[in-house]
Order: structure tokens, then C-alpha cells, then sequence
């Protein structure tokens, strides 16, 4: 039987230490930047809300390595995480189109549920997320687009983030290809 010292060796993964210790960093940052600043102002709420969302991205991650250990099938869970992530980012703190208080900024929050649902449908095969991350990727354009009348440069901006949703397709179509 292991004892506890050997168990705690086995968890001690250096990457997931870093990670886990980058979210951290990333909580102080604003912390720090606070106390030389008086233009970055967050209350509690903001980093009770960032905490969160990196908490969330960061578990459904380790959810990802721990169920896959095909690379390019963790390299779409991140890619595709790494999107919603920098939508939700994006969307609270300027807004996408517009200002953050645009209710258009709705549809780019509906992407991540595209997302989502067809990888709930695709029951997170590789395949089946490769195709639902083509579709998120083409909503995710269609509500750029759609916004060019209201703020064309935002929705030049907000384009790019399709590119993750493709990267991350790409990585899943290779990782079906692999047979994961």
C-alpha cells in the first residue's frame, strides 16, 4: 500500500502546479496593478467573477487530461476553452460590439452555448466535436458580421476569435483521425 507521501508525489504534476499557479498570478495582477494605478478599479465582485471563470476553464481542463490522453484532443478542449474564456473576457469587460453594456453582445455568449451543445451531442468524441466547433466557429462569424453596421471595427476584432473555434476543430479532426 502507498503511503501518503508517495500519493501526494503522483499528483504533484509540474503542469498542473504551473497552471493552477498561473490563475493565481493572474488574480494578483490586477490586485498589484491596483495599488500603482487608479485607473484599474476592481471591486470584489470582479475578482470573485474571474476567479470563477478561470476556476471553471481550469477544472473543465483537467476534466479534458484527465478523460483523453490523445495531445491534439486536449490541445481542441483548450483551444475551445481557450475562446469561450476570451469571449466572456471580452464581452464583460469592453463588449465585443459596441460597449460592454450592448445587449448584442448576447449572441457571442449564445457561440459558447453552440459550442457546448454540440459537444454534449457529439458526447465529446473527437469527430463529433471537430464538426461542432466548425459550427461554433461559423455562428461566431455570422454574429460578427451581423454586428458591421453597428461597430465595424468590433466586429473585425471580434471575427478573430472564430479562429480559435477552427483551431480547435482542427486539433479534434486530428485527434479522430488518431482514433481518440
Amino acid at each position: 500500500m502507498a503511503n501518503s507521501g508517495e500519493i501526494i508525489a503522483k499528483r504533484a504534476n509540474p503542469w498542473r502546479i504551473a497552471g493552477w499557479s498561473l490563475v493565481g498570478l493572474l488574480l494578483l495582477l490586477p490586485a498589484a496593478a491596483m495599488q500603482l494605478s487608479s485607473e484599474v478599479n476592481w471591486t470584489a465582485s470582479d475578482f470573485v467573477f474571474a476567479a470563477v471563470l478561470m476556476g471553471s476553464v481550469g477544472g473543465a481542463f483537467e476534466l479534458a487530461v484527465r478523460m483523453n490522453r490523445n495531445r491534439a484532443y486536449r490541445g481542441g478542449v483548450g483551444a475551445a476553452l481557450a475562446a469561450a474564456f476570451m469571449i466572456v473576457w471580452a464581452t464583460g469587460a469592453v463588449g465585443m460590439i459596441g460597449d460592454e453594456g450592448d445587449a448584442y453582445n448576447l449572441f457571442f455568449l449564445a457561440v459558447i452555448l453552440v459550442a457546448l451543445a454540440g459537444a454534449v451531442i457529439a458526447r465529446f468524441r473527437a469527430e463529433g466535436m471537430a464538426f461542432a466547433m466548425l459550427v461554433a466557429a461559423a455562428a461566431h462569424i455570422a454574429v460578427s458580421l451581423a454586428g458591421i453596421a453597428m461597430d465595424p471595427r468590433g466586429a473585425v476584432f471580434s471575427t478573430a476569435f472564430a479562429g480559435l473555434w477552427l483551431l480547435s476543430a482542427a486539433l479534434f479532426r486530428k485527434a479522430a483521425k488518431a482514433g481518440a
